[in-house]
């Protein structure tokens, strides 16, 4: 298993140097730019740094850890340790709220997700499993639409 992390600070253009670690972790792992995986890690990577940053006001620790064979293969996951105890709350946003929907895009993105504490604060983590199933939309024609469907990722 490969681990690796990053430090980052209570400041919330940290998020942004976050996304850019992650990005050149990814692709140093096997995960290229152009796969819908990498995409979807930074956004959750995205998402989790920025709860820690803006809803603790702590520094927080991220760390991405890649299963057996390395990130060509399996679960890729992504933690966020910080020192706040307090649990983190989903919370389903209004269509004018700007805040709100953080976990609730981990929660439709990851594979799994959940939480713990850790010593006096607390470690957020999700999954995503490169070999699970892809859900699609296939349009056929203008205003047509067909339900998702499960595809096979043959990354």
């Amino acid at each position: 298993m490969l681990q690796v992390q990053l430090e980052v600070g209570p400041d919330p253009s940290e998020v942004g140097r976050a996304r850019r670690w992650a990005r050149s972790r990814l692709a140093g792992s096997g995960i290229t730019a152009d796969e819908p995986v990498a995409d979807t890690l930074v956004l959750l990577i995205s998402e989790l740094v920025t709860n820690a940053v803006v809803h603790t006001g702590c520094p927080a620790v991220l760390r991405m850890l890649f299963g057996p064979g390395g990130a060509g293969a399996g679960i890729v996951r992504v933690e966020v340790a910080d020192r706040s105890a307090c649990p983190p709350q989903q919370r389903r946003a209004d269509g004018a709220d700007t805040h709100g929907r953080g976990l609730e895009l981990v929660d439709g993105l990851a594979d799994r997700w959940g939480w713990q504490p850790e010593g006096s604060g607390k470690r957020i983590w999700c999954e995503v499993d490169r070999n699970a199933p892809v859900l699609t939309t296939v349009v056929r024609e203008p205003g047509a639409y067909e339900s998702p469907r499960a595809v096979t990722n043959t990354a």
